[in-house]
C-alpha cells in the first residue's frame, strides 16, 4: 500500500487563509509524489525542504501576500507521497530526481533552489548534477552534504564521533520504529505538547504556534520506521564539490542548530565566491522561529540573482 493511501496530510480548510495547493506529480521511477505550490505570483523557487516536514514549516511562504511563487513537494512516503517500489529508492539521489519530476511538471526551466536542513544536501546536489536548472541556493540551516557528521555541535560532541553516533541512532530508531509509531502517530499535538516542544532547547519559541502545531502533527503521521528509513538512506550523500557551483547563495543558520553546525554552514559560504552567511538567534527551526528574517534574506538573495 502507497504512503498516500495510509497516511492523508492535512489540508488546508476554505478559510485557512493560506496560499497552499497539493497536487500530483510522478517521478521519472513511477513513485507518485504529492507536490505543493502556494500559487502566489512572483519570482519562483523550488523548496527542497527538510527531510520528511510540509508546507506549514514554512509559515511565511504561505502568506498570499509573501511575494514568491513556491514549488516543491513532500518526500518519498510522508505527505501523501507514495514510497517507491523499490524501498531503498530514497536518499538524496532519489530526492534530486523528484526535484526535477517537479520542476518538469510545472514547465521550469530553472530557478532559485531553496533547501532546508536535508534539503540543502538535495539542492546543492541539483546543482552539482544539473547546473542549468540553477540559478542561486538559499540555504537554511544545513550543510552541502554529509549532514549526519554536523550534528551535535552545540552539545560538544567531538567531530570524530558525530556521524558514528548519529546514524547509529537513525538504524536503532528503524528498528524500533513500528511498535513506537504506535504512540508517536497518536500523540495529542496541542498548545501545551508544543510549548514544550519550543522550550525544551531543540526548538525555541516560534511566531506563529497555530501552523507550528499543525507542522508538528503532520510530520507525526509518518512511521517512525520509515522515517528513520529516509534518515539512513540520506546520511549516504556526502560533501559536494563546492568549486563547480558558481550561482549567488545564501546561507542563513541557526546559532544554536543541534542538526547543522554553523562552522560548517560558514566555512562553505567561505570557500564560495558569491556566497553570504547570516547567523540568527535561533536553531533549527529559524523558518518558523524567524520566518520574517528568513523570508527578507531569501527577497535579498533573489534581487542578487534578478
Amino acid at each position: 500500500m502507497s504512503a498516500s493511501a495510509e497516511h492523508l496530510h492535512l489540508a488546508p480548510s476554505p478559510d485557512d487563509g493560506l496560499a497552499l495547493r497539493y497536487y500530483d506529480v510522478t517521478s521519472a521511477d513511477g513513485t507518485e509524489l504529492q507536490a505543493w505550490t502556494n500559487d502566489v505570483a512572483g519570482p519562483t523557487v523550488l523548496l527542497c525542504n527538510g527531510l520528511g516536514t510540509n508546507p506549514y514549516a514554512w509559515p511565511a511562504l504561505l502568506d498570499p501576500n509573501c511575494g514568491v511563487h513556491v514549488v516543491s513537494w513532500n518526500h518519498r512516503g510522508t505527505g501523501g507521497s507514495g514510497r517507491p517500489a523499490n524501498r531503498n529508492r530514497v536518499g538524496i539521489d532519489s530526492f534530486v530526481q523528484d526535484a526535477i519530476a517537479v520542476l518538469d511538471d510545472a514547465d521550469i526551466a530553472s530557478c532559485v533552489v531553496v533547501g532546508w536542513s536535508m534539503g540543502v544536501n538535495t539542492a546543492f546536489e541539483l546543482a552539482i548534477r544539473h547546473p542549468e536548472r540553477v540559478t542561486g541556493l538559499f540555504a537554511v540551516a544545513g550543510v552541502p552534504g554529509d549532514t549526519f557528521a554536523s550534528m551535535g555541535a552545540p552539545i560538544f560532541l567531538p567531530r570524530f564521533l558525530r556521524k558514528p553516533v548519529t546514524v547509529n541512532a537513525a538504524r536503532i530508531a528503524r528498528a524500533i520504529g513500528k511498535p513506537v509509531s504506535l504512540v508517536s502517530t497518536r500523540l495529542p499535538v496541542n498548545a501545551f505538547t508544543t510549548t514544550l516542544l519550543e522550550h525544551s532547547g531543540f526548538m525555541l519559541p516560534t511566531a506563529d504556534p497555530v501552523m507550528t502545531r499543525r507542522a508538528v502533527r503532520e510530520f507525526l503521521t509518518t512511521p517512525i520506521d520509515w522515517y528513520m528509513h529516509l534518515a539512513v538512506r540520506s546520511s549516504l550523500h556526502l560533501r559536494v564539490s563546492l568549486k563547480a557551483i558558481d550561482v549567488p547563495t545564501s546561507f542563513v543558520a541557526g546559532r544554536w542548530d543541534l542538526l547543522a553546525d554553523t562552522k560548517h554552514m560558514r566555512t562553505a559560504a567561505e570557500r564560495m565566491p558569491d556566497a553570504s552567511y547570516v547567523e540568527l538567534r535561533g536553531t533549527h527551526f529559524i523558518s518558523m522561529e524567524q520566518p520574517d528574517v528568513v523570508h527578507e534574506q531569501l527577497l535579498e538573495l533573489l534581487d542578487r540573482v534578478g
